[in-house]
């Protein structure tokens, strides 16, 4: 298959690794951003082929591992509530609140929750459910963010009056700068995700990598893909050069998707967010701005801005700020297994948890 047989080629991969080697000359740590990257090293076992002086930390990168409890909480409050059908991506089902009690739990209890694949099946759901208040739960990056905003778009040009969001959206650069300026960071280098870039361009890491001396390279999701990144973002600290390079040529683009850019900024503002298991971070988040105010579904149904919730015995902040791996937790595999999770990253399909214990359950590093 084109684009992706290409880029799993076993001898292209162990060139790349040789040609990696071959420039390393001190130790190097470097973070991939996204779970989809974090997935497919573990998965192939990228970061076992690098030389030991590269090390491989995982970061913030899976939206459902970052949506804070307390929203989880206010998404199980609304799905349990009489006349409100709560649509969801089914990535969210399994991700536990501040106890836990998680969507797919209040399904089975006889909730009206639906998995749907894309927020205008949920505006469908309400046009043709007058009766019913549909609430789609918008959740993660950039990449989700402009069909969130369309299907707000068309609510609004349509007059469907019946369709809400409730909305945790969270942006990678403030991110990535809020890792750098943490007093514990130790990534000198990072890998972006080529999706979100796909979207966003990658203007906005410029001025990041200037100022904190870091390269920062756009990388796509297969094995090639990220050997390749990494033997860039090596060459770059080898050399001393603080930029932004772009592996993923075939996709992204420096400007990014500008359509996509326009609608996102009609429906939505930048806000303060709060990520599970990090904090508060500045300017990280998208909610509605004051024109689609009436399709917050916060506003409509009255529920106040809950409290952030620290979920105990699970280190997620540690492992998505690429502190600590998942093996490192001692709840893992043992409080803490897919059937019982503590927190997201051990449900999210792009949870670094969850990919360890798939592929890696014996704690190999």
């Amino acid at each position: 298959m084109k684009y992706v047989d290409e880029y799993r080629n076993g001898d292209a991969a162990q060139r790349l690794v040789k040609a990696i080697a071959a420039i390393t000359t001190r130790p190097w740590t470097i973070m991939e951003i996204c779970g989809g990257q974090t997935h497919a090293i573990v998965k192939f076992g990228l970061d076992e082929l690098l030389p030991p002086e590269v090390t491989l930390v995982h970061g913030p990168g899976c939206p459902v591992c970052v949506t804070p409890a307390e929203i989880v909480d206010e998404a199980i409050e609304l799905a349990g509530r009489s006349g409100v059908t709560f649509c969801s991506f089914g990535d969210m089902l399994r991700v536990p609140g501040s106890g836990r009690t998680d969507l797919l739990t209040v399904k089975a209890e006889g909730g009206d929750v639906r998995i749907v694949y894309s927020p205008l099946d949920a505006l469908a759901l309400a046009q043709k459910h007058p009766d019913r208040e549909v609430v789609f739960f918008g959740v993660g990056f950039e990449t989700t963010a402009p069909a969130n905003a369309m299907a707000a778009l068309r609510a609004k040009r349509d007059g469907v009056t019946n369709f809400s969001l409730l909305v945790s959206h969270v942006l990678v650069p403030p991110a990535i700068e809020a890792i750098l300026s943490a007093p514990s960071n130790r990534v000198q280098g990072f890998l972006a995700a080529g999706h979100v870039c796909t979207v966003m361009g990658y203007t906005e890491y410029e001025p990041i990598a200037a100022k904190h001396g870091v390269p920062i390279v756009v990388t796509g999701f297969e094995p090639v893909d990220i050997l390749q990144g990494l033997y860039h973002c090596v060459q770059a600290l080898e050399a001393g050069r603080a930029e932004v390079d772009n592996q993923y040529t075939r996709v992204v683009t420096r400007e990014g998707n500008l359509a996509a850019q326009r609608v996102m900024r009609e429906v939505f503002e930048v806000v303060d967010r709060n990520w599970r298991g990090i904090g508060v971070i500045p300017s990280s988040g998208l909610g509605l701005c004051d024109a689609y105010r009436a399709f917050d579904a916060q506003r409509r149904f009255g529920l106040a801005a809950p409290p952030p919730v620290d979920v105990s015995g699970c280190i997620a902040g540690l492992v998505l700020q690429g502190v600590k791996r998942p093996f490192e937790c001692p709840s893992f595999g043992t409080a803490c297994t897919p059937e019982h999770p503590l927190g997201a990253p051990m449900v999210s399909s792009e949870g670094a948890c969850a990919a360890y214990y798939q592929h890696r359950r014996q704690g190999r590093g």
